[in-house]
C-alpha cells in the first residue's frame, strides 16, 4: 500500500510539472543554492558515514553505491537553484528524466536538500539499527535550528517550507524508484533472487577461497550493476598482467616473491600504511567513506556553499560507484588467485599474511587501487591538482591526522597499502590506478553545466 501510494504521489507530481526542464529557472525572489552554506550536505554526509560504519552489510561496493545514490539526490534537489547548472538526467543510464521546480514558485534549497537527504538517507540505510534511525529524524529536525543563518525564519515562511519539503522529499523518491533497477539494491542478500550461488571457475593461477575464513566469494556479479556514467563495468579496462607461472624468475614469481618479502619484512611506517588505508567495513566508513569524508572537510574548511557541495559529493561519488562496479568486473572475469594462495603453493606453505586477512574476492585488479584513483582523478578537478590537503578521517581511532602533498599522492599510498599489508601483486596495484584513472576521466566528462 506505501509503494502503490509513493507511486501515485510521484506520477501526480511528474504529471504536473516538466520531466526535465534545464531552460526553467525559480523565481526571481527566491535566493540561489550558492547563497547558502555547505552545512546541511556535510551534516548529512556525516551521518551517512556513521550509517555506513554500523550498519551490518555495508561492504565496500555497497557502500559506494549508497553514498553515490545520496550524493546524487543532494545535487538534483538544489540544482533548479544553480542557475549555471543542469540536472543529470539524460546523462546518466537509463535516467531519462526527474522532476523539476516550478518556475513560479519560490522555493527554499536548504530545507529542499535537508527533506531530500533524509528521505533517501532512511531508503538507503533500511537495516540501520534502531538508535541509528532515530538520528536520521533528530538530524532532520535539528539542522533548521543549528543553522540559524541557512533557515532565517524571517524569510522562509511556511508555505515556502511545505513547499520545499514535498519538492526534496519527491526528488529522493524519484531517485529511488531509478536505484531500485540497477541490480544492486539486493546486495546484502543475491543480487538477483532468481541467481543460483556464485561457483568460482577451477584451474591454474584461479581464485579460490583464502585463510583463514575461507569465506565465499563476495558479490561476485556487482560487475554487472548498473553503472552511473559508465557505458557498462567494462568501459574502463586494466592493463593485461603477467602471464601466470610458477617457475622460479618468471614476472609472475617475482611478484609474489615481492609481496612476500615486503609483507614479512615490511618497516613500522608501511605497516601504519596499511592499516591506516585498509578502511574495513564494520569498523570504518569503508574507502569510498574515506574519501567522502576528505571531500567534507575540504569543503567545510573552504566554507563552500551548498551548490560546491551539491557538485562536489555528487561527481566524486558517482566516479566512486562506477570504480567499484568497474573493479569488480574485472576482477571475476580475470579471476586471479590471491598472493596467500600463491605463496602457500610455490614459495612457503606456512605463510600467511600478518596484518589483515585476505578479502573474500579475487586480485585483479586492486579494487583500493581503482578507487582511490578515482576518486583522486575528482577531488584533484575540484580544489586542484597539487592542493595540500590533512586528512583527519580516522582522528578518532588515533591514526592522524595525515597530511599529504596531493590527492595523487595519498591515491598512491592507498594503492601501495595493500602490498604492505600482504593481500596484493603489484600489478593489481599498478593496473587498478590505470583503471581508477579512466572511470576519474568518465565521471569528469559529466555536463553539471550548461
Amino acid at each position: 500500500m506505501k509503494k502503490t501510494l509513493l507511486t501515485l504521489a510521484l506520477g501526480a507530481w511528474l504529471a504536473c510539472t516538466a520531466a526535465l526542464a534545464p531552460a526553467q529557472s525559480v523565481s526571481p525572489a527566491a535566493r540561489p543554492a550558492q547563497d547558502y552554506s555547505a552545512s546541511v550536505a556535510t551534516e548529512w554526509f556525516s551521518l551517512a558515514l556513521l550509517l555506513t560504519q554500523q550498519t551490518p552489510g555495508f561492504s565496500p561496493p555497497v557502500a559506494s553505491r549508497a553514498l553515490a545514490y545520496l550524493g546524487l539526490t543532494l545535487y538534483e534537489s538544489v540544482v533548479p537553484g544553480m542557475p549555471q547548472h543542469q540536472s543529470l538526467a539524460g546523462q546518466l543510464n537509463e535516467l531519462q528524466s526527474l522532476p523539476w521546480a516550478q518556475p513560479d514558485e519560490a522555493l527554499h534549497w536548504p530545507t529542499v536538500a535537508n527533506a531530500a537527504m533524509a528521505t533517501m538517507t532512511r531508503m538507503m540505510f533500511p537495516t540501520a539499527s534502531a538508535e541509528n534511525k532515530a538520528r536520521i529524524d533528530l538530524l532532520e529536525r535539528s539542522l533548521p535550528l543549528k543553522y540559524s543563518q541557512d533557515f532565517d525564519p524571517n524569510t522562509v515562511t511556511p508555505e515556502i517550507t511545505n513547499r520545499s519539503e514535498t519538492f526534496g522529499k519527491l526528488m529522493a523518491m524519484a531517485v529511488m524508484t531509478w536505484a531500485r533497477t540497477d541490480g544492486g539494491h539486493e546486495a546484502w542478500g543475491p543480487l538477483r533472487r532468481n541467481q543460483q550461488n556464485y561457483v568460482p571457475p577451477s584451474g591454474e593461477g584461479q581464485w579460490s577461497a583464502t585463510p583463514p575464513a575461507f569465506a565465499p566469494a563476495l558479490l561476485p556479479w556487482w560487475g554487472d550493476v548498473r553503472p552511473f556514467v559508465l557505458k557498462s563495468g567494462s568501459a574502463c579496462a586494466a592493463p593485461p598482467l603477467p602471464a601466470y607461472s610458477e617457475a622460479p624468475g618468471s614476472a609472475f614469481y617475482r611478484e609474489a616473491q615481492e609481496v612476500y618479502r615486503v609483507s614479512n619484512q615490511a618497516t613500522q611506517e608501511q605497516r601504519q600504511v596499511a592499516l591506516y588505508w585498509a578502511d574495513d567495513p564494520l569498523k570504518t566508513p569503508t574507502p569510498a567513506g574515506h574519501w567522502a569524508f576528505i571531500a567534507g572537510d575540504l569543503l567545510k574548511h573552504n566554507k563552500a556553499s551548498l551548490a560546491m557541495a551539491a557538485q562536489t559529493y555528487a561527481q566524486l561519488n558517482i566516479a566512486m560507484a562506477d570504480a567499484f562496479i568497474a573493479g569488480w568486473k574485472i576482477k571475476y572475469t580475470v579471476n586471479l588467485l590471491r598472493p596467500v594462495t600463491y605463496v602457500q603453493l610455490v614459495i612457503d606453505s606456512n605463510w600467511v599474511p600478518t596484518l589483515m586477512h585476505t578479502p573474500p574476492f579475487p586480485e585483479y585488479p586492486s579494487g583500493h587501487s581503482v578507487q582511490s584513483s578515482a576518486a583522486a582523478g575528482v577531488l584533484e578537478q575540484v580544489f586542484g591538482a597539487n592542493k595540500p590537503f590533512t586528512d583527519n578521517t580516522h582522528n578518532d581511532r588515533g591514526w592522524g591526522p595525515r597530511t599529504f602533498a596531493s590527492f595523487k599522492v595519498a591515491a598512491d599510498e592507498a594503492a601501495i597499502s595493500r602490498m604492505y599489508a600482504g593481500i596484493h601483486f603489484r600489478s593489481g596495484i599498478e593496473g587498478g590506478k590505470v583503471q581508477g584513472r579512466c572511470v576519474a576521466q568518465q565521471a569528469l566528462a559529466l555536463r553539471f553545466r550548461r
